[in-house]
């Protein structure tokens, strides 16, 4: 069971955003493994297409049994469980959940890449994981999340919104 550092981020821009991100904790703890770690939920402008709501996001580390793949799958269910419904690249989301990091695996295949291919370059991923672990080092870059951040590219404002006193 790994327990090092996966992370992944959950996102919302639809419906109760505070209610959609309780409901996906509640499953993910249920049906993938144990929630060890979460950060504030943090309200992010949106990224890749401005004209839609503000997202609220949020960045948790799992304890899980699952390989990487069956984990991809495992939250893939959870998204469906939800009610995700995808409305295009960048698009409004009910519920979304990235794989950020599995330990310090690197993976690439047609289903999934480990780490996140976009975690440099988005300040709604960067500021939530700052939180949890500022010193995790990214295994393609050889940074620290910190480190990331300070050279984000990314302007677009993020701010806590919610606290989390329980996961």
């Amino acid at each position: 069971m790994s327990t090092k550092g996966i992370y992944i981020l959950l996102g919302s821009n639809l419906g109760d955003r505070l209610q959609v991100l309780s409901d996906t904790k509640q499953l993910i703890e249920k049906c993938v493994g144990k929630i060890v770690q979460s950060s504030a939920i943090y309200e992010t402008e949106p990224w890749g297409v401005s004209n839609q709501p503000a997202f609220y996001n949020q960045v948790l580390q799992l304890k899980t049994s699952f390989d990487p793949h069956t984990l991809l799958l495992s939250l893939q269910e959870v998204e469906q469980r939800i009610g995700k419904i995808k409305l295009g690249k960048w698009r409004e989301r009910l519920i979304d959940i990235d794989i950020l990091y599995y330990d310090q695996l690197k993976l690439k295949d047609e289903n999934l890449i480990i780490p996140h291919p976009e975690i440099q370059n988005r300040r709604f991923t960067l500021v939530p994981i700052c939180e949890l672990a500022p010193e995790f080092k990214h295994p393609v870059f050889e940074k620290t999340q910190k480190q990331l951040l300070a050279t984000c590219p990314d302007k677009l404002k993020v701010w806590p919104r919610v606290s989390t006193l329980t996961h």
